[in-house]
């Protein structure tokens, strides 16, 4: 059986994100990239669906203590048992070396007994490995377990290499004070030589300087300035180095409700994620990842706007067809486990309202566009045009019908808000009077079909009475203030309608079948940090600081967040850890530390124009 979910650690190479429990066991590992398929599964499985369990072998042994390195994604374990204590550090190194684990075993007192098993399972667990036993290549021609999978080969170096035993492999070896002992899981491509080893201590000192670096450079030191931080680097370790585009989460079908059916697989891109990432990150000191995303997302979006998808793979790709693995039980037997996702396919209507409004926070902050970036959001915007009077499936990816949402449609008001803004304060080309037009339009409708007088809230959809807790982005967008007396009384009535016992927020009544699915989910973390925002801007202080103070002390032991909480079970629930979940912590804790979003963005940033060859479509 898994651990609980908040009982896991990330570790990342910028390119892949391991979860090891605290028991010492990688449950889930995608190699080489996040959307790629699993080696170990046991996360949603069992033992015998791959694991690389790494422990002291005594029964009695605890975790005296678990901590990342500073600020890095270094992980430390320190065991304790009746016969001494060990410390063992995972990490993966970086750089272009190809991708690789390393686990490292510290003898700290007396003399430790600690047990391996080693279970390979490419593609997703449909796949036995061949493994054999090999002698590395270099000047010590030491012995290297083998396992080649069709086009995937992992090789496991280390000086106590596991036994084969029952389909998988096993192993006991003895740690004394002083004595330290490297393990290292490299995958590379079957059709080439096995790459040499890593020099353990030089590639951890590598990784701890850089994540370190990374880190020194959040500016946040308000009350939650330490989350904050741990915040950013999450979204950091969940964006791939080569191609910019960030993971919604390393996981798949971790459950919304325990022994349910909302599984769904989060290891890809969506454009709503980039976009507010890229704003966290031009907020807190970060301009040249703020640049990065913004290159994904124009290289995402570039084309046919019609051909715009709400996500993509890691590297843009766009066939992400969704299909059941019928041989996997899902975490706490939670069927089905899923990988891809069919709302690839789904009109959202919001998106390219979260594109325009970040890519105009860029420009307040001083970014200048180039012939590309501003052609593509002048079609982006005939995109929404020619889709004006279209329902879509919304924010939350709905399986039900279409339907007219109000944050949708609030989101496109904010699309052409944007595109008006760039014309009158930056000096850019486009057709600002028809934009104004169909602004005003939205916002007409808007306040007409979304705002309900007879229970004093905008509601989830026209002519529905249901609220929906995206309602709280209204004024983060600008289209009214927080204080405005329409947005108070829905405030008052997603507290009545959706704020359970323990004071955090549901994103809609799941009851009302509007999303096509068996009801049950658990609050939605990113909701509650919305309305922290919402008191905080409206000077309900005590009542942001005592939500928010609850919501960081749900992050477990390393700073981590999934995306919901079981309130009933005191227990972490759905994909982790979550980008939307770390994204609105920093909102949340921007507004409850009163910085203005624009105010510490870089004051000139000059994007350069090697995002695309040749001209771009008028």
């Amino acid at each position: 059986m898994a651990a609980l979910i908040e009982d896991y650690a990330l570790v990342s190479d910028l390119q892949t994100g391991p979860l090891i429990s605290r028991g010492g066991s990688v449950d889930w590992l995608c190699f080489p990239r996040f959307d790629a398929p699993s080696v170990f599964s046991r996360i949603v499985g069992s033992d015998e669906h791959g694991r690389w369990l790494l422990a002291p072998s005594e029964p009695g042994a605890v975790v005296d203590d678990r901590h990342y390195v500073d600020s890095t994604f270094v992980l430390q374990t320190i065991w304790n048992t009746a016969t001494g204590s060990v410390l063992v550090t995972d990490f993966m190194p970086l750089g272009d070396r190809g991708s690789s684990l390393v686990r490292r075993v510290t003898g700290l007192s007396g003399r430790v007994e600690m047990r391996q098993e080693l279970r390979i399972r490419p593609g997703y667990a449909t796949v036995l490995p061949w493994v054999s036993r090999v002698r590395d290549s270099g000047p010590t021609a030491t012995p290297v377990l083998l396992a080649m999978a069709g086009p995937d080969a992992l090789a496991l170096r280390g000086p106590h290499l596991p036994q084969a035993y029952a389909h998988g492999h096993e192993g006991k070896f003895l740690i004394s004070h002083g004595e330290t002992v490297d393990f290292e899981l490299t995958w590379f491509p079957s059709h080439r030589p096995l790459p040499a080893a890593t020099d353990v201590d030089a590639a951890l000192e590598e990784a701890t300087e850089y994540w370190s670096r990374w880190g020194s450079h959040c500016r946040q030191d308000g009350a939650y300035g330490g989350a904050v931080k741990r915040s950013l680097l999450v979204l950091r370790a969940l964006t791939h180095l080569e191609t910019g585009g960030i993971v919604a989460a390393p996981t798949t079908s971790l459950p919304e409700d325990f022994g349910g059916t909302r599984n769904w697989d989060y290891r890809y891109c969506w454009l709503r994620d980039a976009a507010l990432t890229l704003e966290s990150m031009l907020t807190h000191g970060y301009e040249t990842e703020a640049l990065q995303w913004r290159n994904w997302l124009l290289r995402a979006l570039a084309g046919d706007p019609e051909q715009m998808q709400i996500m993509y793979g890691v590297g843009g790709e766009r066939e992400l067809p969704e299909r059941e693995l019928d041989h996997l039980p899902g975490y706490e037997d939670s069927r089905p486990v899923r990988i891809g996702n069919a709302a690839v396919s789904q009109f959202q209507a919001d998106v390219v309202g979260e594109v325009m409004v970040a890519l105009e926070r860029l420009r307040m902050a001083g970014g200048k566009e180039d012939h590309f970036s501003w052609a593509l959001q002048r079609a982006l915007l005939g995109f929404v045009e020619k889709h004006f009077d279209d329902k879509d499936f919304g924010l939350w990816e709905m399986r039900g019908d279409a339907q007219y949402f109000t944050h949708s449609r609030v989101m496109m008001w904010a699309a052409f808000n944007s595109g008006i803004r760039a014309v009158q304060i930056h000096g850019l080309h486009g057709d600002a009077r028809k934009w104004e037009h169909l602004r005003d339009r939205l916002r007409e409708e808007i306040m007409r079909e979304g705002f309900d007088r007879s229970i004093d809230s905008f509601t989830q959809t026209y002519g529905g009475r249901q609220t929906d807790a995206a309602l709280l982005v209204m004024p983060q967008v600008g289209f009214l203030p927080y204080g405005d007396k329409h947005m108070l009384g829905t405030v008052a009535r997603l507290e009545q309608e959706l704020l359970t016992d323990d004071g955090l927020l549901l994103r809609y009544r799941t009851e009302s079948g509007v999303d096509g699915l068996e009801p049950g989910e658990h609050p939605f973390l990113a909701c509650s940090f919305w309305l922290v925002e919402q008191y905080a801007r409206t000077g309900r202080h005590m009542e942001a600081k005592t939500l928010m103070d609850k919501l960081v002390g749900l992050a477990n032991d390393l700073g981590l967040l999934s995306e919901e909480y079981a309130t009933d079970e005191k227990r972490m629930a759905g994909n982790y850890p979550q980008a939307f979940s770390h994204l609105t912590l920093v909102r949340a804790a921007d507004a409850m530390h009163g910085v203005d979003r624009l105010s510490l963005a870089v004051d000139s940033l000059q994007f350069s124009d090697t995002t695309r060859e040749g001209p771009g479509p008028e």
